[in-house]
């Protein structure tokens, strides 16, 4: 039998039998896993979704935050665009040898400027390789630690094999003459003449060894890309195509089983959320930025989809070992060995993951959902606890009587308008921090006055007003939070008013995009950082002197990772006198202070370093800084206490934005 009937015979049965085990395992985790999951409606806004496609797939915008991974990125994924056809060329070459063992695909194989931009990608892509091989080895960044590095390292060297192969293949074939477009491959060139001295039926062994080296290393990694994160290659297309376009502040419902609420096993999950849990390529970004990570505590975002991801397809396996149906058989709950409690309870909900994440993962939305089954089961912290019973009982996590919610305004004159029995035009939503917590109350005696310095016409809803429940519900108790919401609407609805304002930015997140649109009827909802920008342009709002002093500016995370809003403080900040100095992380960049999603209502767990007094160290180390300027009642806790802890009472003051505006008054 001929050589070229056996390559034919040899690469079909390969072709085949590689093929066929990647769709067998395409099929498994993408319809038989996945079809368990909950529905998952979302809107069409398809010219938003293809958008989205061509600058975050095509372009690979969001990988180039991290400069030179993310360019090397760039590169192998646009050499596997490219050199697919290469690669495709070699399956037909070989199934089809016993008819022509020089067959080329038409265009594909005879336009040289596709023939050169081919070429040249080799290159480019085996250049990102070593760029590749060397982070992962060398560097070995902390972002890496648990992914499966071997893996990667493997895949990587599987690239290189399959572009060095079909260099030397495409060199032997210009040595013997059989490549019509020998001119427009330099680099291949350039490969075969490395073994140009042997003769010609060396050279003819050379390339076939080079030929099946190459089709196998595809086969190979063919197979392997279903079982572990370059699966990513088959899901990342879809993922980024249905992304959630819904603004990032606004949750989900939570999803009911019978009389259970939230999510205990994994076919519980949405299937689009599954989805996301095959395409992590444990690149280990949003770990990176993790607070919780990065002060010790066992939560890393990019294991909590990792190990998500491992129990769907444990879970997938285990029920086809039962029948076609999975019959007889009951998945595990997700607190038995794949996550612990103390895993889920670290997140600070800071979004930092997400927004991270070059495939727009959702790591906050799911682990959500797993704190709603832990709250239903009591799993919680005591202080927690008592925390949402309070919020209960009063409104408010102080425990403190409603009547007393708007003590610090006793004596403020003129008194503060009543919104509930007399219109305004700006409805002030004054949030619990502001309203209870001692060290905040003179703060928000200082907005009161600068408002009323402007000639502000604006109310608030004195004993009315409860928790907006942004907290409580990221925490998980979404029964409360509804109560919450119902109980606010039933207020707002009684007040004539124009706009919402509010200091605290998990109310402005909670008002703006998880009540129900019609509350506010179009109405804007403001923090007060946009309305001192709107009245400092205006003219409305004067500034006698200039302050003169050297501040930086932390990003609160509900005010800018959440919903965008960043300049507005600044220029804030900069109409006072004040040279503002960034922080090196900022804007959505910034770290969180560690008190969101429930956190400040925690008890205190064994840290290397809180993520407050990791940015207040990140603060004094800037060049003469006097100021550390907050726009969030939280933040202002938090960070006055970290200044003490880190011994940086003498270095940096804490101040709220409205200190700056009150002073230039």
């Amino acid at each position: 039998m001929d050589y070229e009937v056996i390559k034919s015979i040899v690469a079909l049965a390969a072709i085949l039998i590689a093929g066929g085990f990647f769709l067998l395992r395409v099929y498994q985790m993408l319809w038989d896993n996945m079809r368990r999951g909950r529905p998952s409606p979302m809107e069409a806004r398809v010219i938003d979704r293809f958008k989205s496609l061509l600058v975050y797939v095509g372009g690979q915008l969001k990988l180039f935050r991290v400069f030179v991974p993310g360019t090397a990125h760039f590169f192998i994924f646009w050499g596997f665009i490219l050199l697919s056809l290469t690669i495709l060329q070699a399956m037909l070459e070989g199934m089809l040898a016993f008819r022509d063992s020089t067959f080329v695909l038409p265009f594909i194989g005879t336009f040289g400027p596709l023939a050169l931009l081919q070429d040249l990608f080799a290159v480019f892509v085996s250049a990102a390789v070593l760029v590749g091989l060397y982070t992962r080895i060398i560097i070995n960044p902390e972002r890496y630690r648990g992914s499966h590095k071997s893996q990667g390292v493997v895949v990587l060297l599987f690239i290189m094999t399959i572009m060095l192969s079909l260099l030397v293949m495409n060199g032997i074939h210009i040595n013997l003459g059989e490549d019509a477009l020998a001119a427009w491959r330099p680099i291949s060139g350039l490969a075969g003449g490395l073994f140009a001295s042997l003769p010609g039926a060396s050279q003819f062994i050379v390339g076939e060894i080079a030929y099946w080296i190459h089709l196998g290393v595809v086969l190979i990694f063919l197979t392997e890309l279903p079982g572990g994160k370059h699966f990513h290659v088959v899901t990342s297309l879809p993922a980024v195509y249905l992304r959630n376009l819904e603004p990032p502040g606004r949750l989900q419902p939570a999803p009911e089983f019978g009389n259970d609420v939230g999510v205990s096993m994994i076919e519980q999950f949405s299937w689009r959320q599954m989805l996301d849990f095959y395409t992590c390529t444990e690149c280990g970004r949003c770990q990176d930025v993790c607070p919780a990570y990065a002060s010790g505590l066992e939560l890393s975002p990019k294991l909590l989809i990792m190990r998500l991801r491992d129990e769907l397809i444990r879970d997938g396996v285990a029920r086809r070992t039962h029948g076609s149906n999975g019959n007889g058989y009951e998945g595990r709950e997700l607190g038995d060995g794949v996550l612990s409690d103390a895993f889920l309870w670290a997140c600070t909900t800071c979004l930092a993951c997400d927004q991270e994440c070059p495939l727009f993962i959702e790591h906050v939305a799911p682990l959500v959902d797993l704190r709603r089954h832990l709250v239903i089961e009591g799993r919680v912290d005591g202080m927690l606890q008592d925390a949402l019973a309070n919020l209960g009982r009063y409104g408010n996590s102080f425990g403190q009587a409603e009547r007393a919610r708007a003590k610090w305004a006793r004596d403020l004159e003129p008194p503060l308008v009543d919104a509930r029995r007399n219109p305004v035009r700006y409805l002030w939503y004054v949030g619990d921090y502001a309203s209870f917590h001692s060290s905040l109350t003179e703060i928000t005696r200082k907005t009161a006055h600068v408002l009323q310095a402007a000639g502000v016409d604006f109310g608030i809803l004195y004993d009315g007003e409860k928790n907006s429940g942004n907290d409580i519900r990221r925490v998980g108790e979404e029964g409360l939070f509804e109560m919450l919401v119902e109980d606010n609407l039933a207020t707002l609805e009684k007040c004539s008013y124009e706009a919402i304002v509010t200091t605290d930015p998990h109310t402005y997140n909670a008002l703006k995009n998880e009540y129900p649109p019609e509350v506010n009827g179009g109405r804007p909802i403001l923090h007060y950082a946009e309305l001192l920008d709107q009245l400092l342009s205006s003219g409305q709002l004067q500034l006698k002197k200039q302050l003169g002093l050297k501040v930086t500016y932390h990003d609160p995370c509900y005010l800018g990772r959440y919903n965008g809003i960043y300049e507005a403080p600044r220029r804030v900040i900069e109409a006072t006198g004040c040279q503002l100095v960034e922080m090196p992380r900022n804007r959505d960049r910034g770290f969180c202070c560690g008190a969101g999603g429930g956190r400040i209502w925690m008890g205190e767990t064994e840290v290397k370093e809180r993520p407050s007094e990791a940015r207040i160290t990140e603060a004094c180390a800037l060049e003469d800084v006097q100021l550390f300027i907050v726009a969030c009642p939280k933040d202002y806790t938090m960070y006055a206490d970290a200044v003490k802890t880190t011994g940086h009472e003498s270095d940096l003051v804490v101040r709220d934005l409205i200190d700056l505006v009150y002073e230039a008054l």
